[in-house]
């Protein structure tokens, strides 16, 4: 019984219709912020997500009868299992947030398509490296906040104001988002040589940080990549020997079968 069940759980067909289920079930929560959608057709949408709460609901614990004690081990197990959890929970009683809370669940799809896994793992895998890579741009920020506040406060009260005001207009000049005509040169209509002090900050900061960020997480794809190319080896070579040594089992009984036969061939 536990085998079926493992292997339905498991299986191809069960696996697409999930995602199905997770891609249309975004796809009702987000007509379900239509007022007129809901006027016409808001008891069918309800009806729908208690029917897909339900399936996910049986999905765990058809998973948690399977794999026992090993499925509460797995991260991504005891993600799916806090997602379809919240959805359980009543939304009355003080809980109106969970209903917002919800709308989570279609992060169920990166558990159930592994490519997206992949790229999650890669981007966890790589937090220690971006911690590094945050506190240094953050030292950054921090110094040429202090620098901007000193040089421009006085003229530019709303930009450069105050340190966090400073924060705030430096972290838009990082974005690119208009940094030129909105912000740099207004300051250089006051200040002509603000562009010394604004160039670099854009050249360290945005061309320099945000490169080496998209480096780590091109890094660690690659690492990821190789572990996977290294498993399937490992399994191809595991494969390879236990054909060898099945082949030669088979020649031996062969070599048995016919000493056996030459032997009855010689009494006879």
């Amino acid at each position: 019984m536990n085998t079926k069940i493992k292997d339905f759980v498991e299986s191809n067909l069960f696996t697409k219709f999930i995602i199905y289920l997770i891609i249309l079930n975004g796809i009702t929560m987000g007509l379900e912020t239509s007022k007129s959608f809901m006027l016409s057709f808001g008891d069918y949408a309800l009806l729908f997500n208690q029917i897909v709460i339900t399936i996910f609901t049986i999905e765990i614990a058809l998973r948690i009868y399977v794999y026992r004690t090993s499925f509460f081990k797995d991260p991504w197990s005891l993600f799916d299992f806090f997602v379809v959890s919240i959805s359980l929970i009543p939304t009355s009683a003080g809980f109106e947030i969970v209903r917002v809370l919800r709308v989570l669940r279609l992060f169920r799809l990166i558990t159930a398509v592994p490519q997206m896994k992949k790229i999650v793992s890669a981007l966890i895998s790589v937090i220690p490296g971006m911690l590094s890579v945050i506190a240094l741009m953050t030292l950054f920020f921090y110094i040429f906040a202090i620098m901007a506040t000193q040089l421009f406060s006085e003229k530019f009260p709303e930009w450069f104001g105050t340190l966090g005001e400073s924060f705030y207009t430096l972290f838009q000049v990082m974005t690119l988002e208009s940094w030129s005509m909105g912000i740099v040169r207004p300051v250089m209509e006051v200040y002509p040589y603000a562009w010394v002090f604004f160039v670099p900050f854009i050249f360290v900061v945005t061309f320099v940080m945000i490169n080496l960020v998209v480096a780590i997480i091109v890094d660690a794809m690659a690492i990821l990549n190789k572990k996977e190319e290294e498993t399937i080896l490992e399994e191809v070579h595991s494969n390879e020997i236990h054909v060898n040594d099945e082949i030669r089992q088979l020649r031996a009984e062969i070599g048995e079968l016919k000493f056996l036969i030459e032997n009855n061939l010689k009494t006879k």
